[in-house]
């Protein structure tokens, strides 16, 4: 009996050990740590300016950091809906009366 081997089964034989074995490495990417999809805050810091009108519609940009970028136009369009309303009614509000034209002739 002849204890030789063929080279079609020593072939064989080892592309099925290749196959059984784990690869020795994984070639897949490491986890981001973070999502940079995610939304981010961009934390920038406001700064009253005295009209609460105008101080709550700038506060309403905060909620844009909380949302993905396709929901701050939302976001934008309506602050911006409420500063152009709050400086419509600045032209509306009665000011101190305007002086008659001559009030000013009779000061030169």
């Amino acid at each position: 009996m002849s204890e030789s081997v063929s080279e079609a089964e020593i072939a064989g034989s080892a592309e099925i050990a290749g196959r059984a074995e784990p690869p020795a490495e994984s070639h897949a990417l490491p986890e981001p740590a973070y999502d940079p999809a995610a939304p981010a805050p961009l934390n920038l810091p406001r700064t009253p300016t005295g009209d609460a009108e105008v101080d709550a519609r700038l506060a309403r940009l905060v909620d844009a950091d909380h949302l993905a970028t396709d929901g701050h136009v939302e976001v934008y369009e309506d602050v911006h809906r409420g500063l152009r309303d709050a400086l419509t009614a600045l032209d509306g509000r009665p000011g101190p009366p305007v002086p008659s034209p001559s009030y000013e002739q009779s000061r030169s």
